[in-house]
């Protein structure tokens, strides 16, 4: 159960908030770097196969830390508090950022990226503190408040690292970064009340060590949701690398045209997704996933409208659109998966979500760009359509599936 015995009320939306500012901040430092590196790596080596090693490891380096180490730190949290796994969590991104400025060789560079998804990984600690503080009714809306202060969050940092570049070097963006998490740790530690993590309560069984870990699995959705979530996150992540060329060669208009496009899918699931999470607060599993469907045939004929269309308007709308439908996943199967568990496994069940999101959203960059150069730009959108078809498959399963609740899942009276 969560902690809302203690803080009701207003006091839990002030934290709610907190944690949004806390998570839009540091995101956004992440992401002032995000857009840069292959032009700071350009300058650091002549050799064109370092160059473009590099200039894939440098993105996939944080994710592949965050796949080996969410889960075990998730574990972590729930045994001795997820405030700590915070403080941990944007203490190493003040520190990798730090090193990140004061280093300039290539290797030490990627070695600090892959280090900063291990030892960092803010996203999940938060979810499961969010998650310990707020009802379990309004999990979806946690989670799309979350998830907004990322997008933003990432949006915000890109202009200002673009701003900064402009007028000072890749150092001072770094530095800057660095500051802006080491504040925010000092935020954190200092405003954030404690939660002592939840007791597990004690099992009578010889085979009590090891079915605590098997427990969550064991006759729960958890697998199936996890799987639904990844799908669409790979489906969504599929034209990231060839969308720019696409846009352009398609469409034959300008950048800034390209860039409003690529903005308005964020902007569309900004918008959309704290509505969302309010339509989907009070509904069982079956009739949420019953809705999901409707919105994934929504996303595949939207997309397929993408793939179709040479009116560069009608591409803009089906992308804003298909933004507004977006925010109707992610973050209500995320809210889904937390209920799967028990309050003393939030931490690890997080964690793997935010595993199975990064190792899907790394297949969906890996595959989009092999099947673009394969098939052609012109099909992009047609395998967007195949994957999102693809992910009805389990979404219908899961329907008519029995709902096996954890019996520490929803408070008394909730």
């Amino acid at each position: 159960m969560s902690h809302t015995g203690t803080l009701q009320g207003s006091s839990v939306r002030v934290l709610i908030y907190l944690l949004f500012a806390i998570q839009l901040i540091s995101m956004g430092a992440m992401e002032m770097s995000g857009p840069f590196w292959p032009v700071h790596l350009r300058g650091l080596t002549s050799s064109e196969s370092v160059f473009s090693f590099a200039s894939i490891a440098v993105y996939v380096g944080p994710m592949l830390g965050i796949i080996l180490t969410s889960a075990f730190w998730g574990r972590i949290g729930d045994r001795y508090g997820h405030k700590l796994m915070m403080i941990r969590a944007l203490a190493g991104l003040s520190l990798t950022q730090l090193g990140l400025a004061l280093f300039s060789d290539i290797w030490v560079i990627l070695l600090l990226r892959f280090l900063q998804g291990a030892f960092a990984g803010y996203i999940a600690p938060a979810q499961a503190y969010g998650v310990s503080i707020e009802a379990p009714s309004r999990r979806a809306r946690l989670f799309a408040i979350l998830q907004i202060s990322t997008n933003v969050g990432s949006l915000l940092g890109a202009v200002a690292g673009g701003l900064i570049l402009d007028y000072a070097t890749f150092f001072w963006i770094n530095i800057i970064a660095a500051a802006l998490c080491a504040i925010c740790t000092v935020v954190a530690a200092v405003t954030l009340p404690d939660v002592p993590p939840v007791k597990k309560t004690p099992v009578v069984d010889a085979a009590a060590p090891v079915s605590r870990s098997r427990s969550v699995w064991q006759g729960s959705p958890l697998l199936s949701l996890l799987g639904v979530m990844g799908i669409l996150l790979l489906a969504r992540m599929l034209p990231q690398t060839s969308f720019s060329l696409y846009v352009s060669s398609v469409f034959e208009v300008s950048n800034s045209v390209v860039g409003l496009c690529y903005g308005l899918l964020a902007l569309g699931f900004i918008i959309s997704a704290t509505p969302w999470s309010r339509y989907f607060e009070h509904r069982s599993q079956q009739e949420t996933l019953h809705r999901i469907t409707y919105i994934v045939i929504g996303c595949i004929g939207l997309t397929a409208m993408a793939g179709i269309t040479r009116n560069p308007a009608v591409f803009v709308i089906a992308y804003f659109v298909w933004g507004v439908l977006l925010g109707a996943t992610t973050p209500v199967l995320m809210a889904l998966i937390s209920k799967t568990a028990d309050s003393s496994q939030q931490g690890y069940v997080l964690g793997i979500a935010q595993s199975t999101a990064q190792f899907a959203s790394i297949a969906g960059i890996s595959a989009g760009g092999l099947l673009s150069q394969v098939y052609g730009l012109q099909y992009t959108y047609l395998f967007v359509c195949l994957a999102y078809m693809v992910a009805l498959i389990p979404i219908i399963a899961l329907r008519y599936r029995p709902v096996v609740m954890q019996p520490s899942q929803v408070p008394p009276g909730d």
